[in-house]
């Protein structure tokens, strides 16, 4: 751990309240608000607005012109406590905005650790962002979104407020996905976005071995490329997750959401 002091631009704004660890660098013209505690050796680059109650883990790098935890762009907010947490070893580029959260919503906005979230980039109120994704440029959450681990969202993509994305999916550049996607699937644009098979590339990449592709494979055509109904299908599924637990993932996926599945 280092006890070196938080290195702070002349010009930076820091309200008596926040909470600096040791090694935190803040860049020239930032403003760092009330209730804002950052983690040991996190950088705010230039220009950065950071709101609270916001509370930011270590070793994350905020690039210039970024907005976090501002107040949720919900018309029912009514400026009740709410707030926004961010892990580990985060890396936020330039213009990306992250929202708090709202009363009626579960009061909290949480982003993982290692994320990468590229420039301007919105997180919407309620959002649960877990670990190790990738949000290209100009990707768009809508409120109360719950994205899992290891996902990427591409370029001008777009999910509709409540949805759900689950481990490993990836969504292709300028889709807009208004219903849940399950994990290993990935997504590319239509008038919304359609399934188009499973993310292999992506779980080769992550240590998948090719059995287990192989069933979440088999789930993919029992769900997607038949023409069998959702009941139907589900039954098939759960007789190939008896050997895969990631297919038992893929089906608690399924039977846990309130959105639509897309189909």
């Amino acid at each position: 751990m280092s006890d070196a002091a938080p290195l702070i631009h002349p010009t930076a704004v820091i309200d008596p309240s926040a909470v600096l660890g040791a090694g935190v660098q803040v860049g020239a013209y930032a403003v760092i608000g009330a209730e804002v505690v950052i983690g040991d050796n996190t950088r705010i680059g230039p220009h950065c607005v950071l709101e609270g109650p916001t509370t930011i883990g270590r070793d994350n790098v905020f690039h210039g012109q970024a907005a976090i935890g501002g107040a949720p762009q919900d018309k029912k907010y009514r400026g009740e406590r709410v707030e926004l947490v961010i892990g580990d070893g985060n890396v936020v580029r330039e213009f990306v905005t992250l929202n708090r959260g709202t009363g009626d919503g579960g009061g909290i906005t949480r982003v993982g650790d290692r994320n990468w979230i590229l420039a301007y980039t919105h997180i919407a109120h309620d959002c649960i962002i877990g670990s190790d994704c990738v949000f290209s440029n100009n990707a768009t959450l809508a409120g109360h979104v719950s994205v899992g681990d290891f996902v990427i969202i591409s370029g001008f993509a777009g999910i509709h407020q409540f949805c759900r994305i689950g481990d490993y999916a990836f969504i292709g550049m300028g889709a807009f996905v208004n219903g849940d996607v399950p994990p290993y699937l990935m997504v590319a644009q239509e008038k919304y976005a359609r399934p188009r098979g499973i993310n292999a590339e992506g779980l080769k990449r992550r240590g998948f071995d090719a059995p287990r592709i192989a069933a979440i494979k088999r789930a993919y055509r029992a769900l997607y490329m038949g023409d069998a109904k959702l009941d139907e299908a589900k039954v098939e599924l759960a007789e190939i997750a008896t050997s895969s637990h990631d297919v038992r993932a893929f089906l608690d996926f399924i039977d846990a959401g309130e959105r639509p599945l897309l189909r």
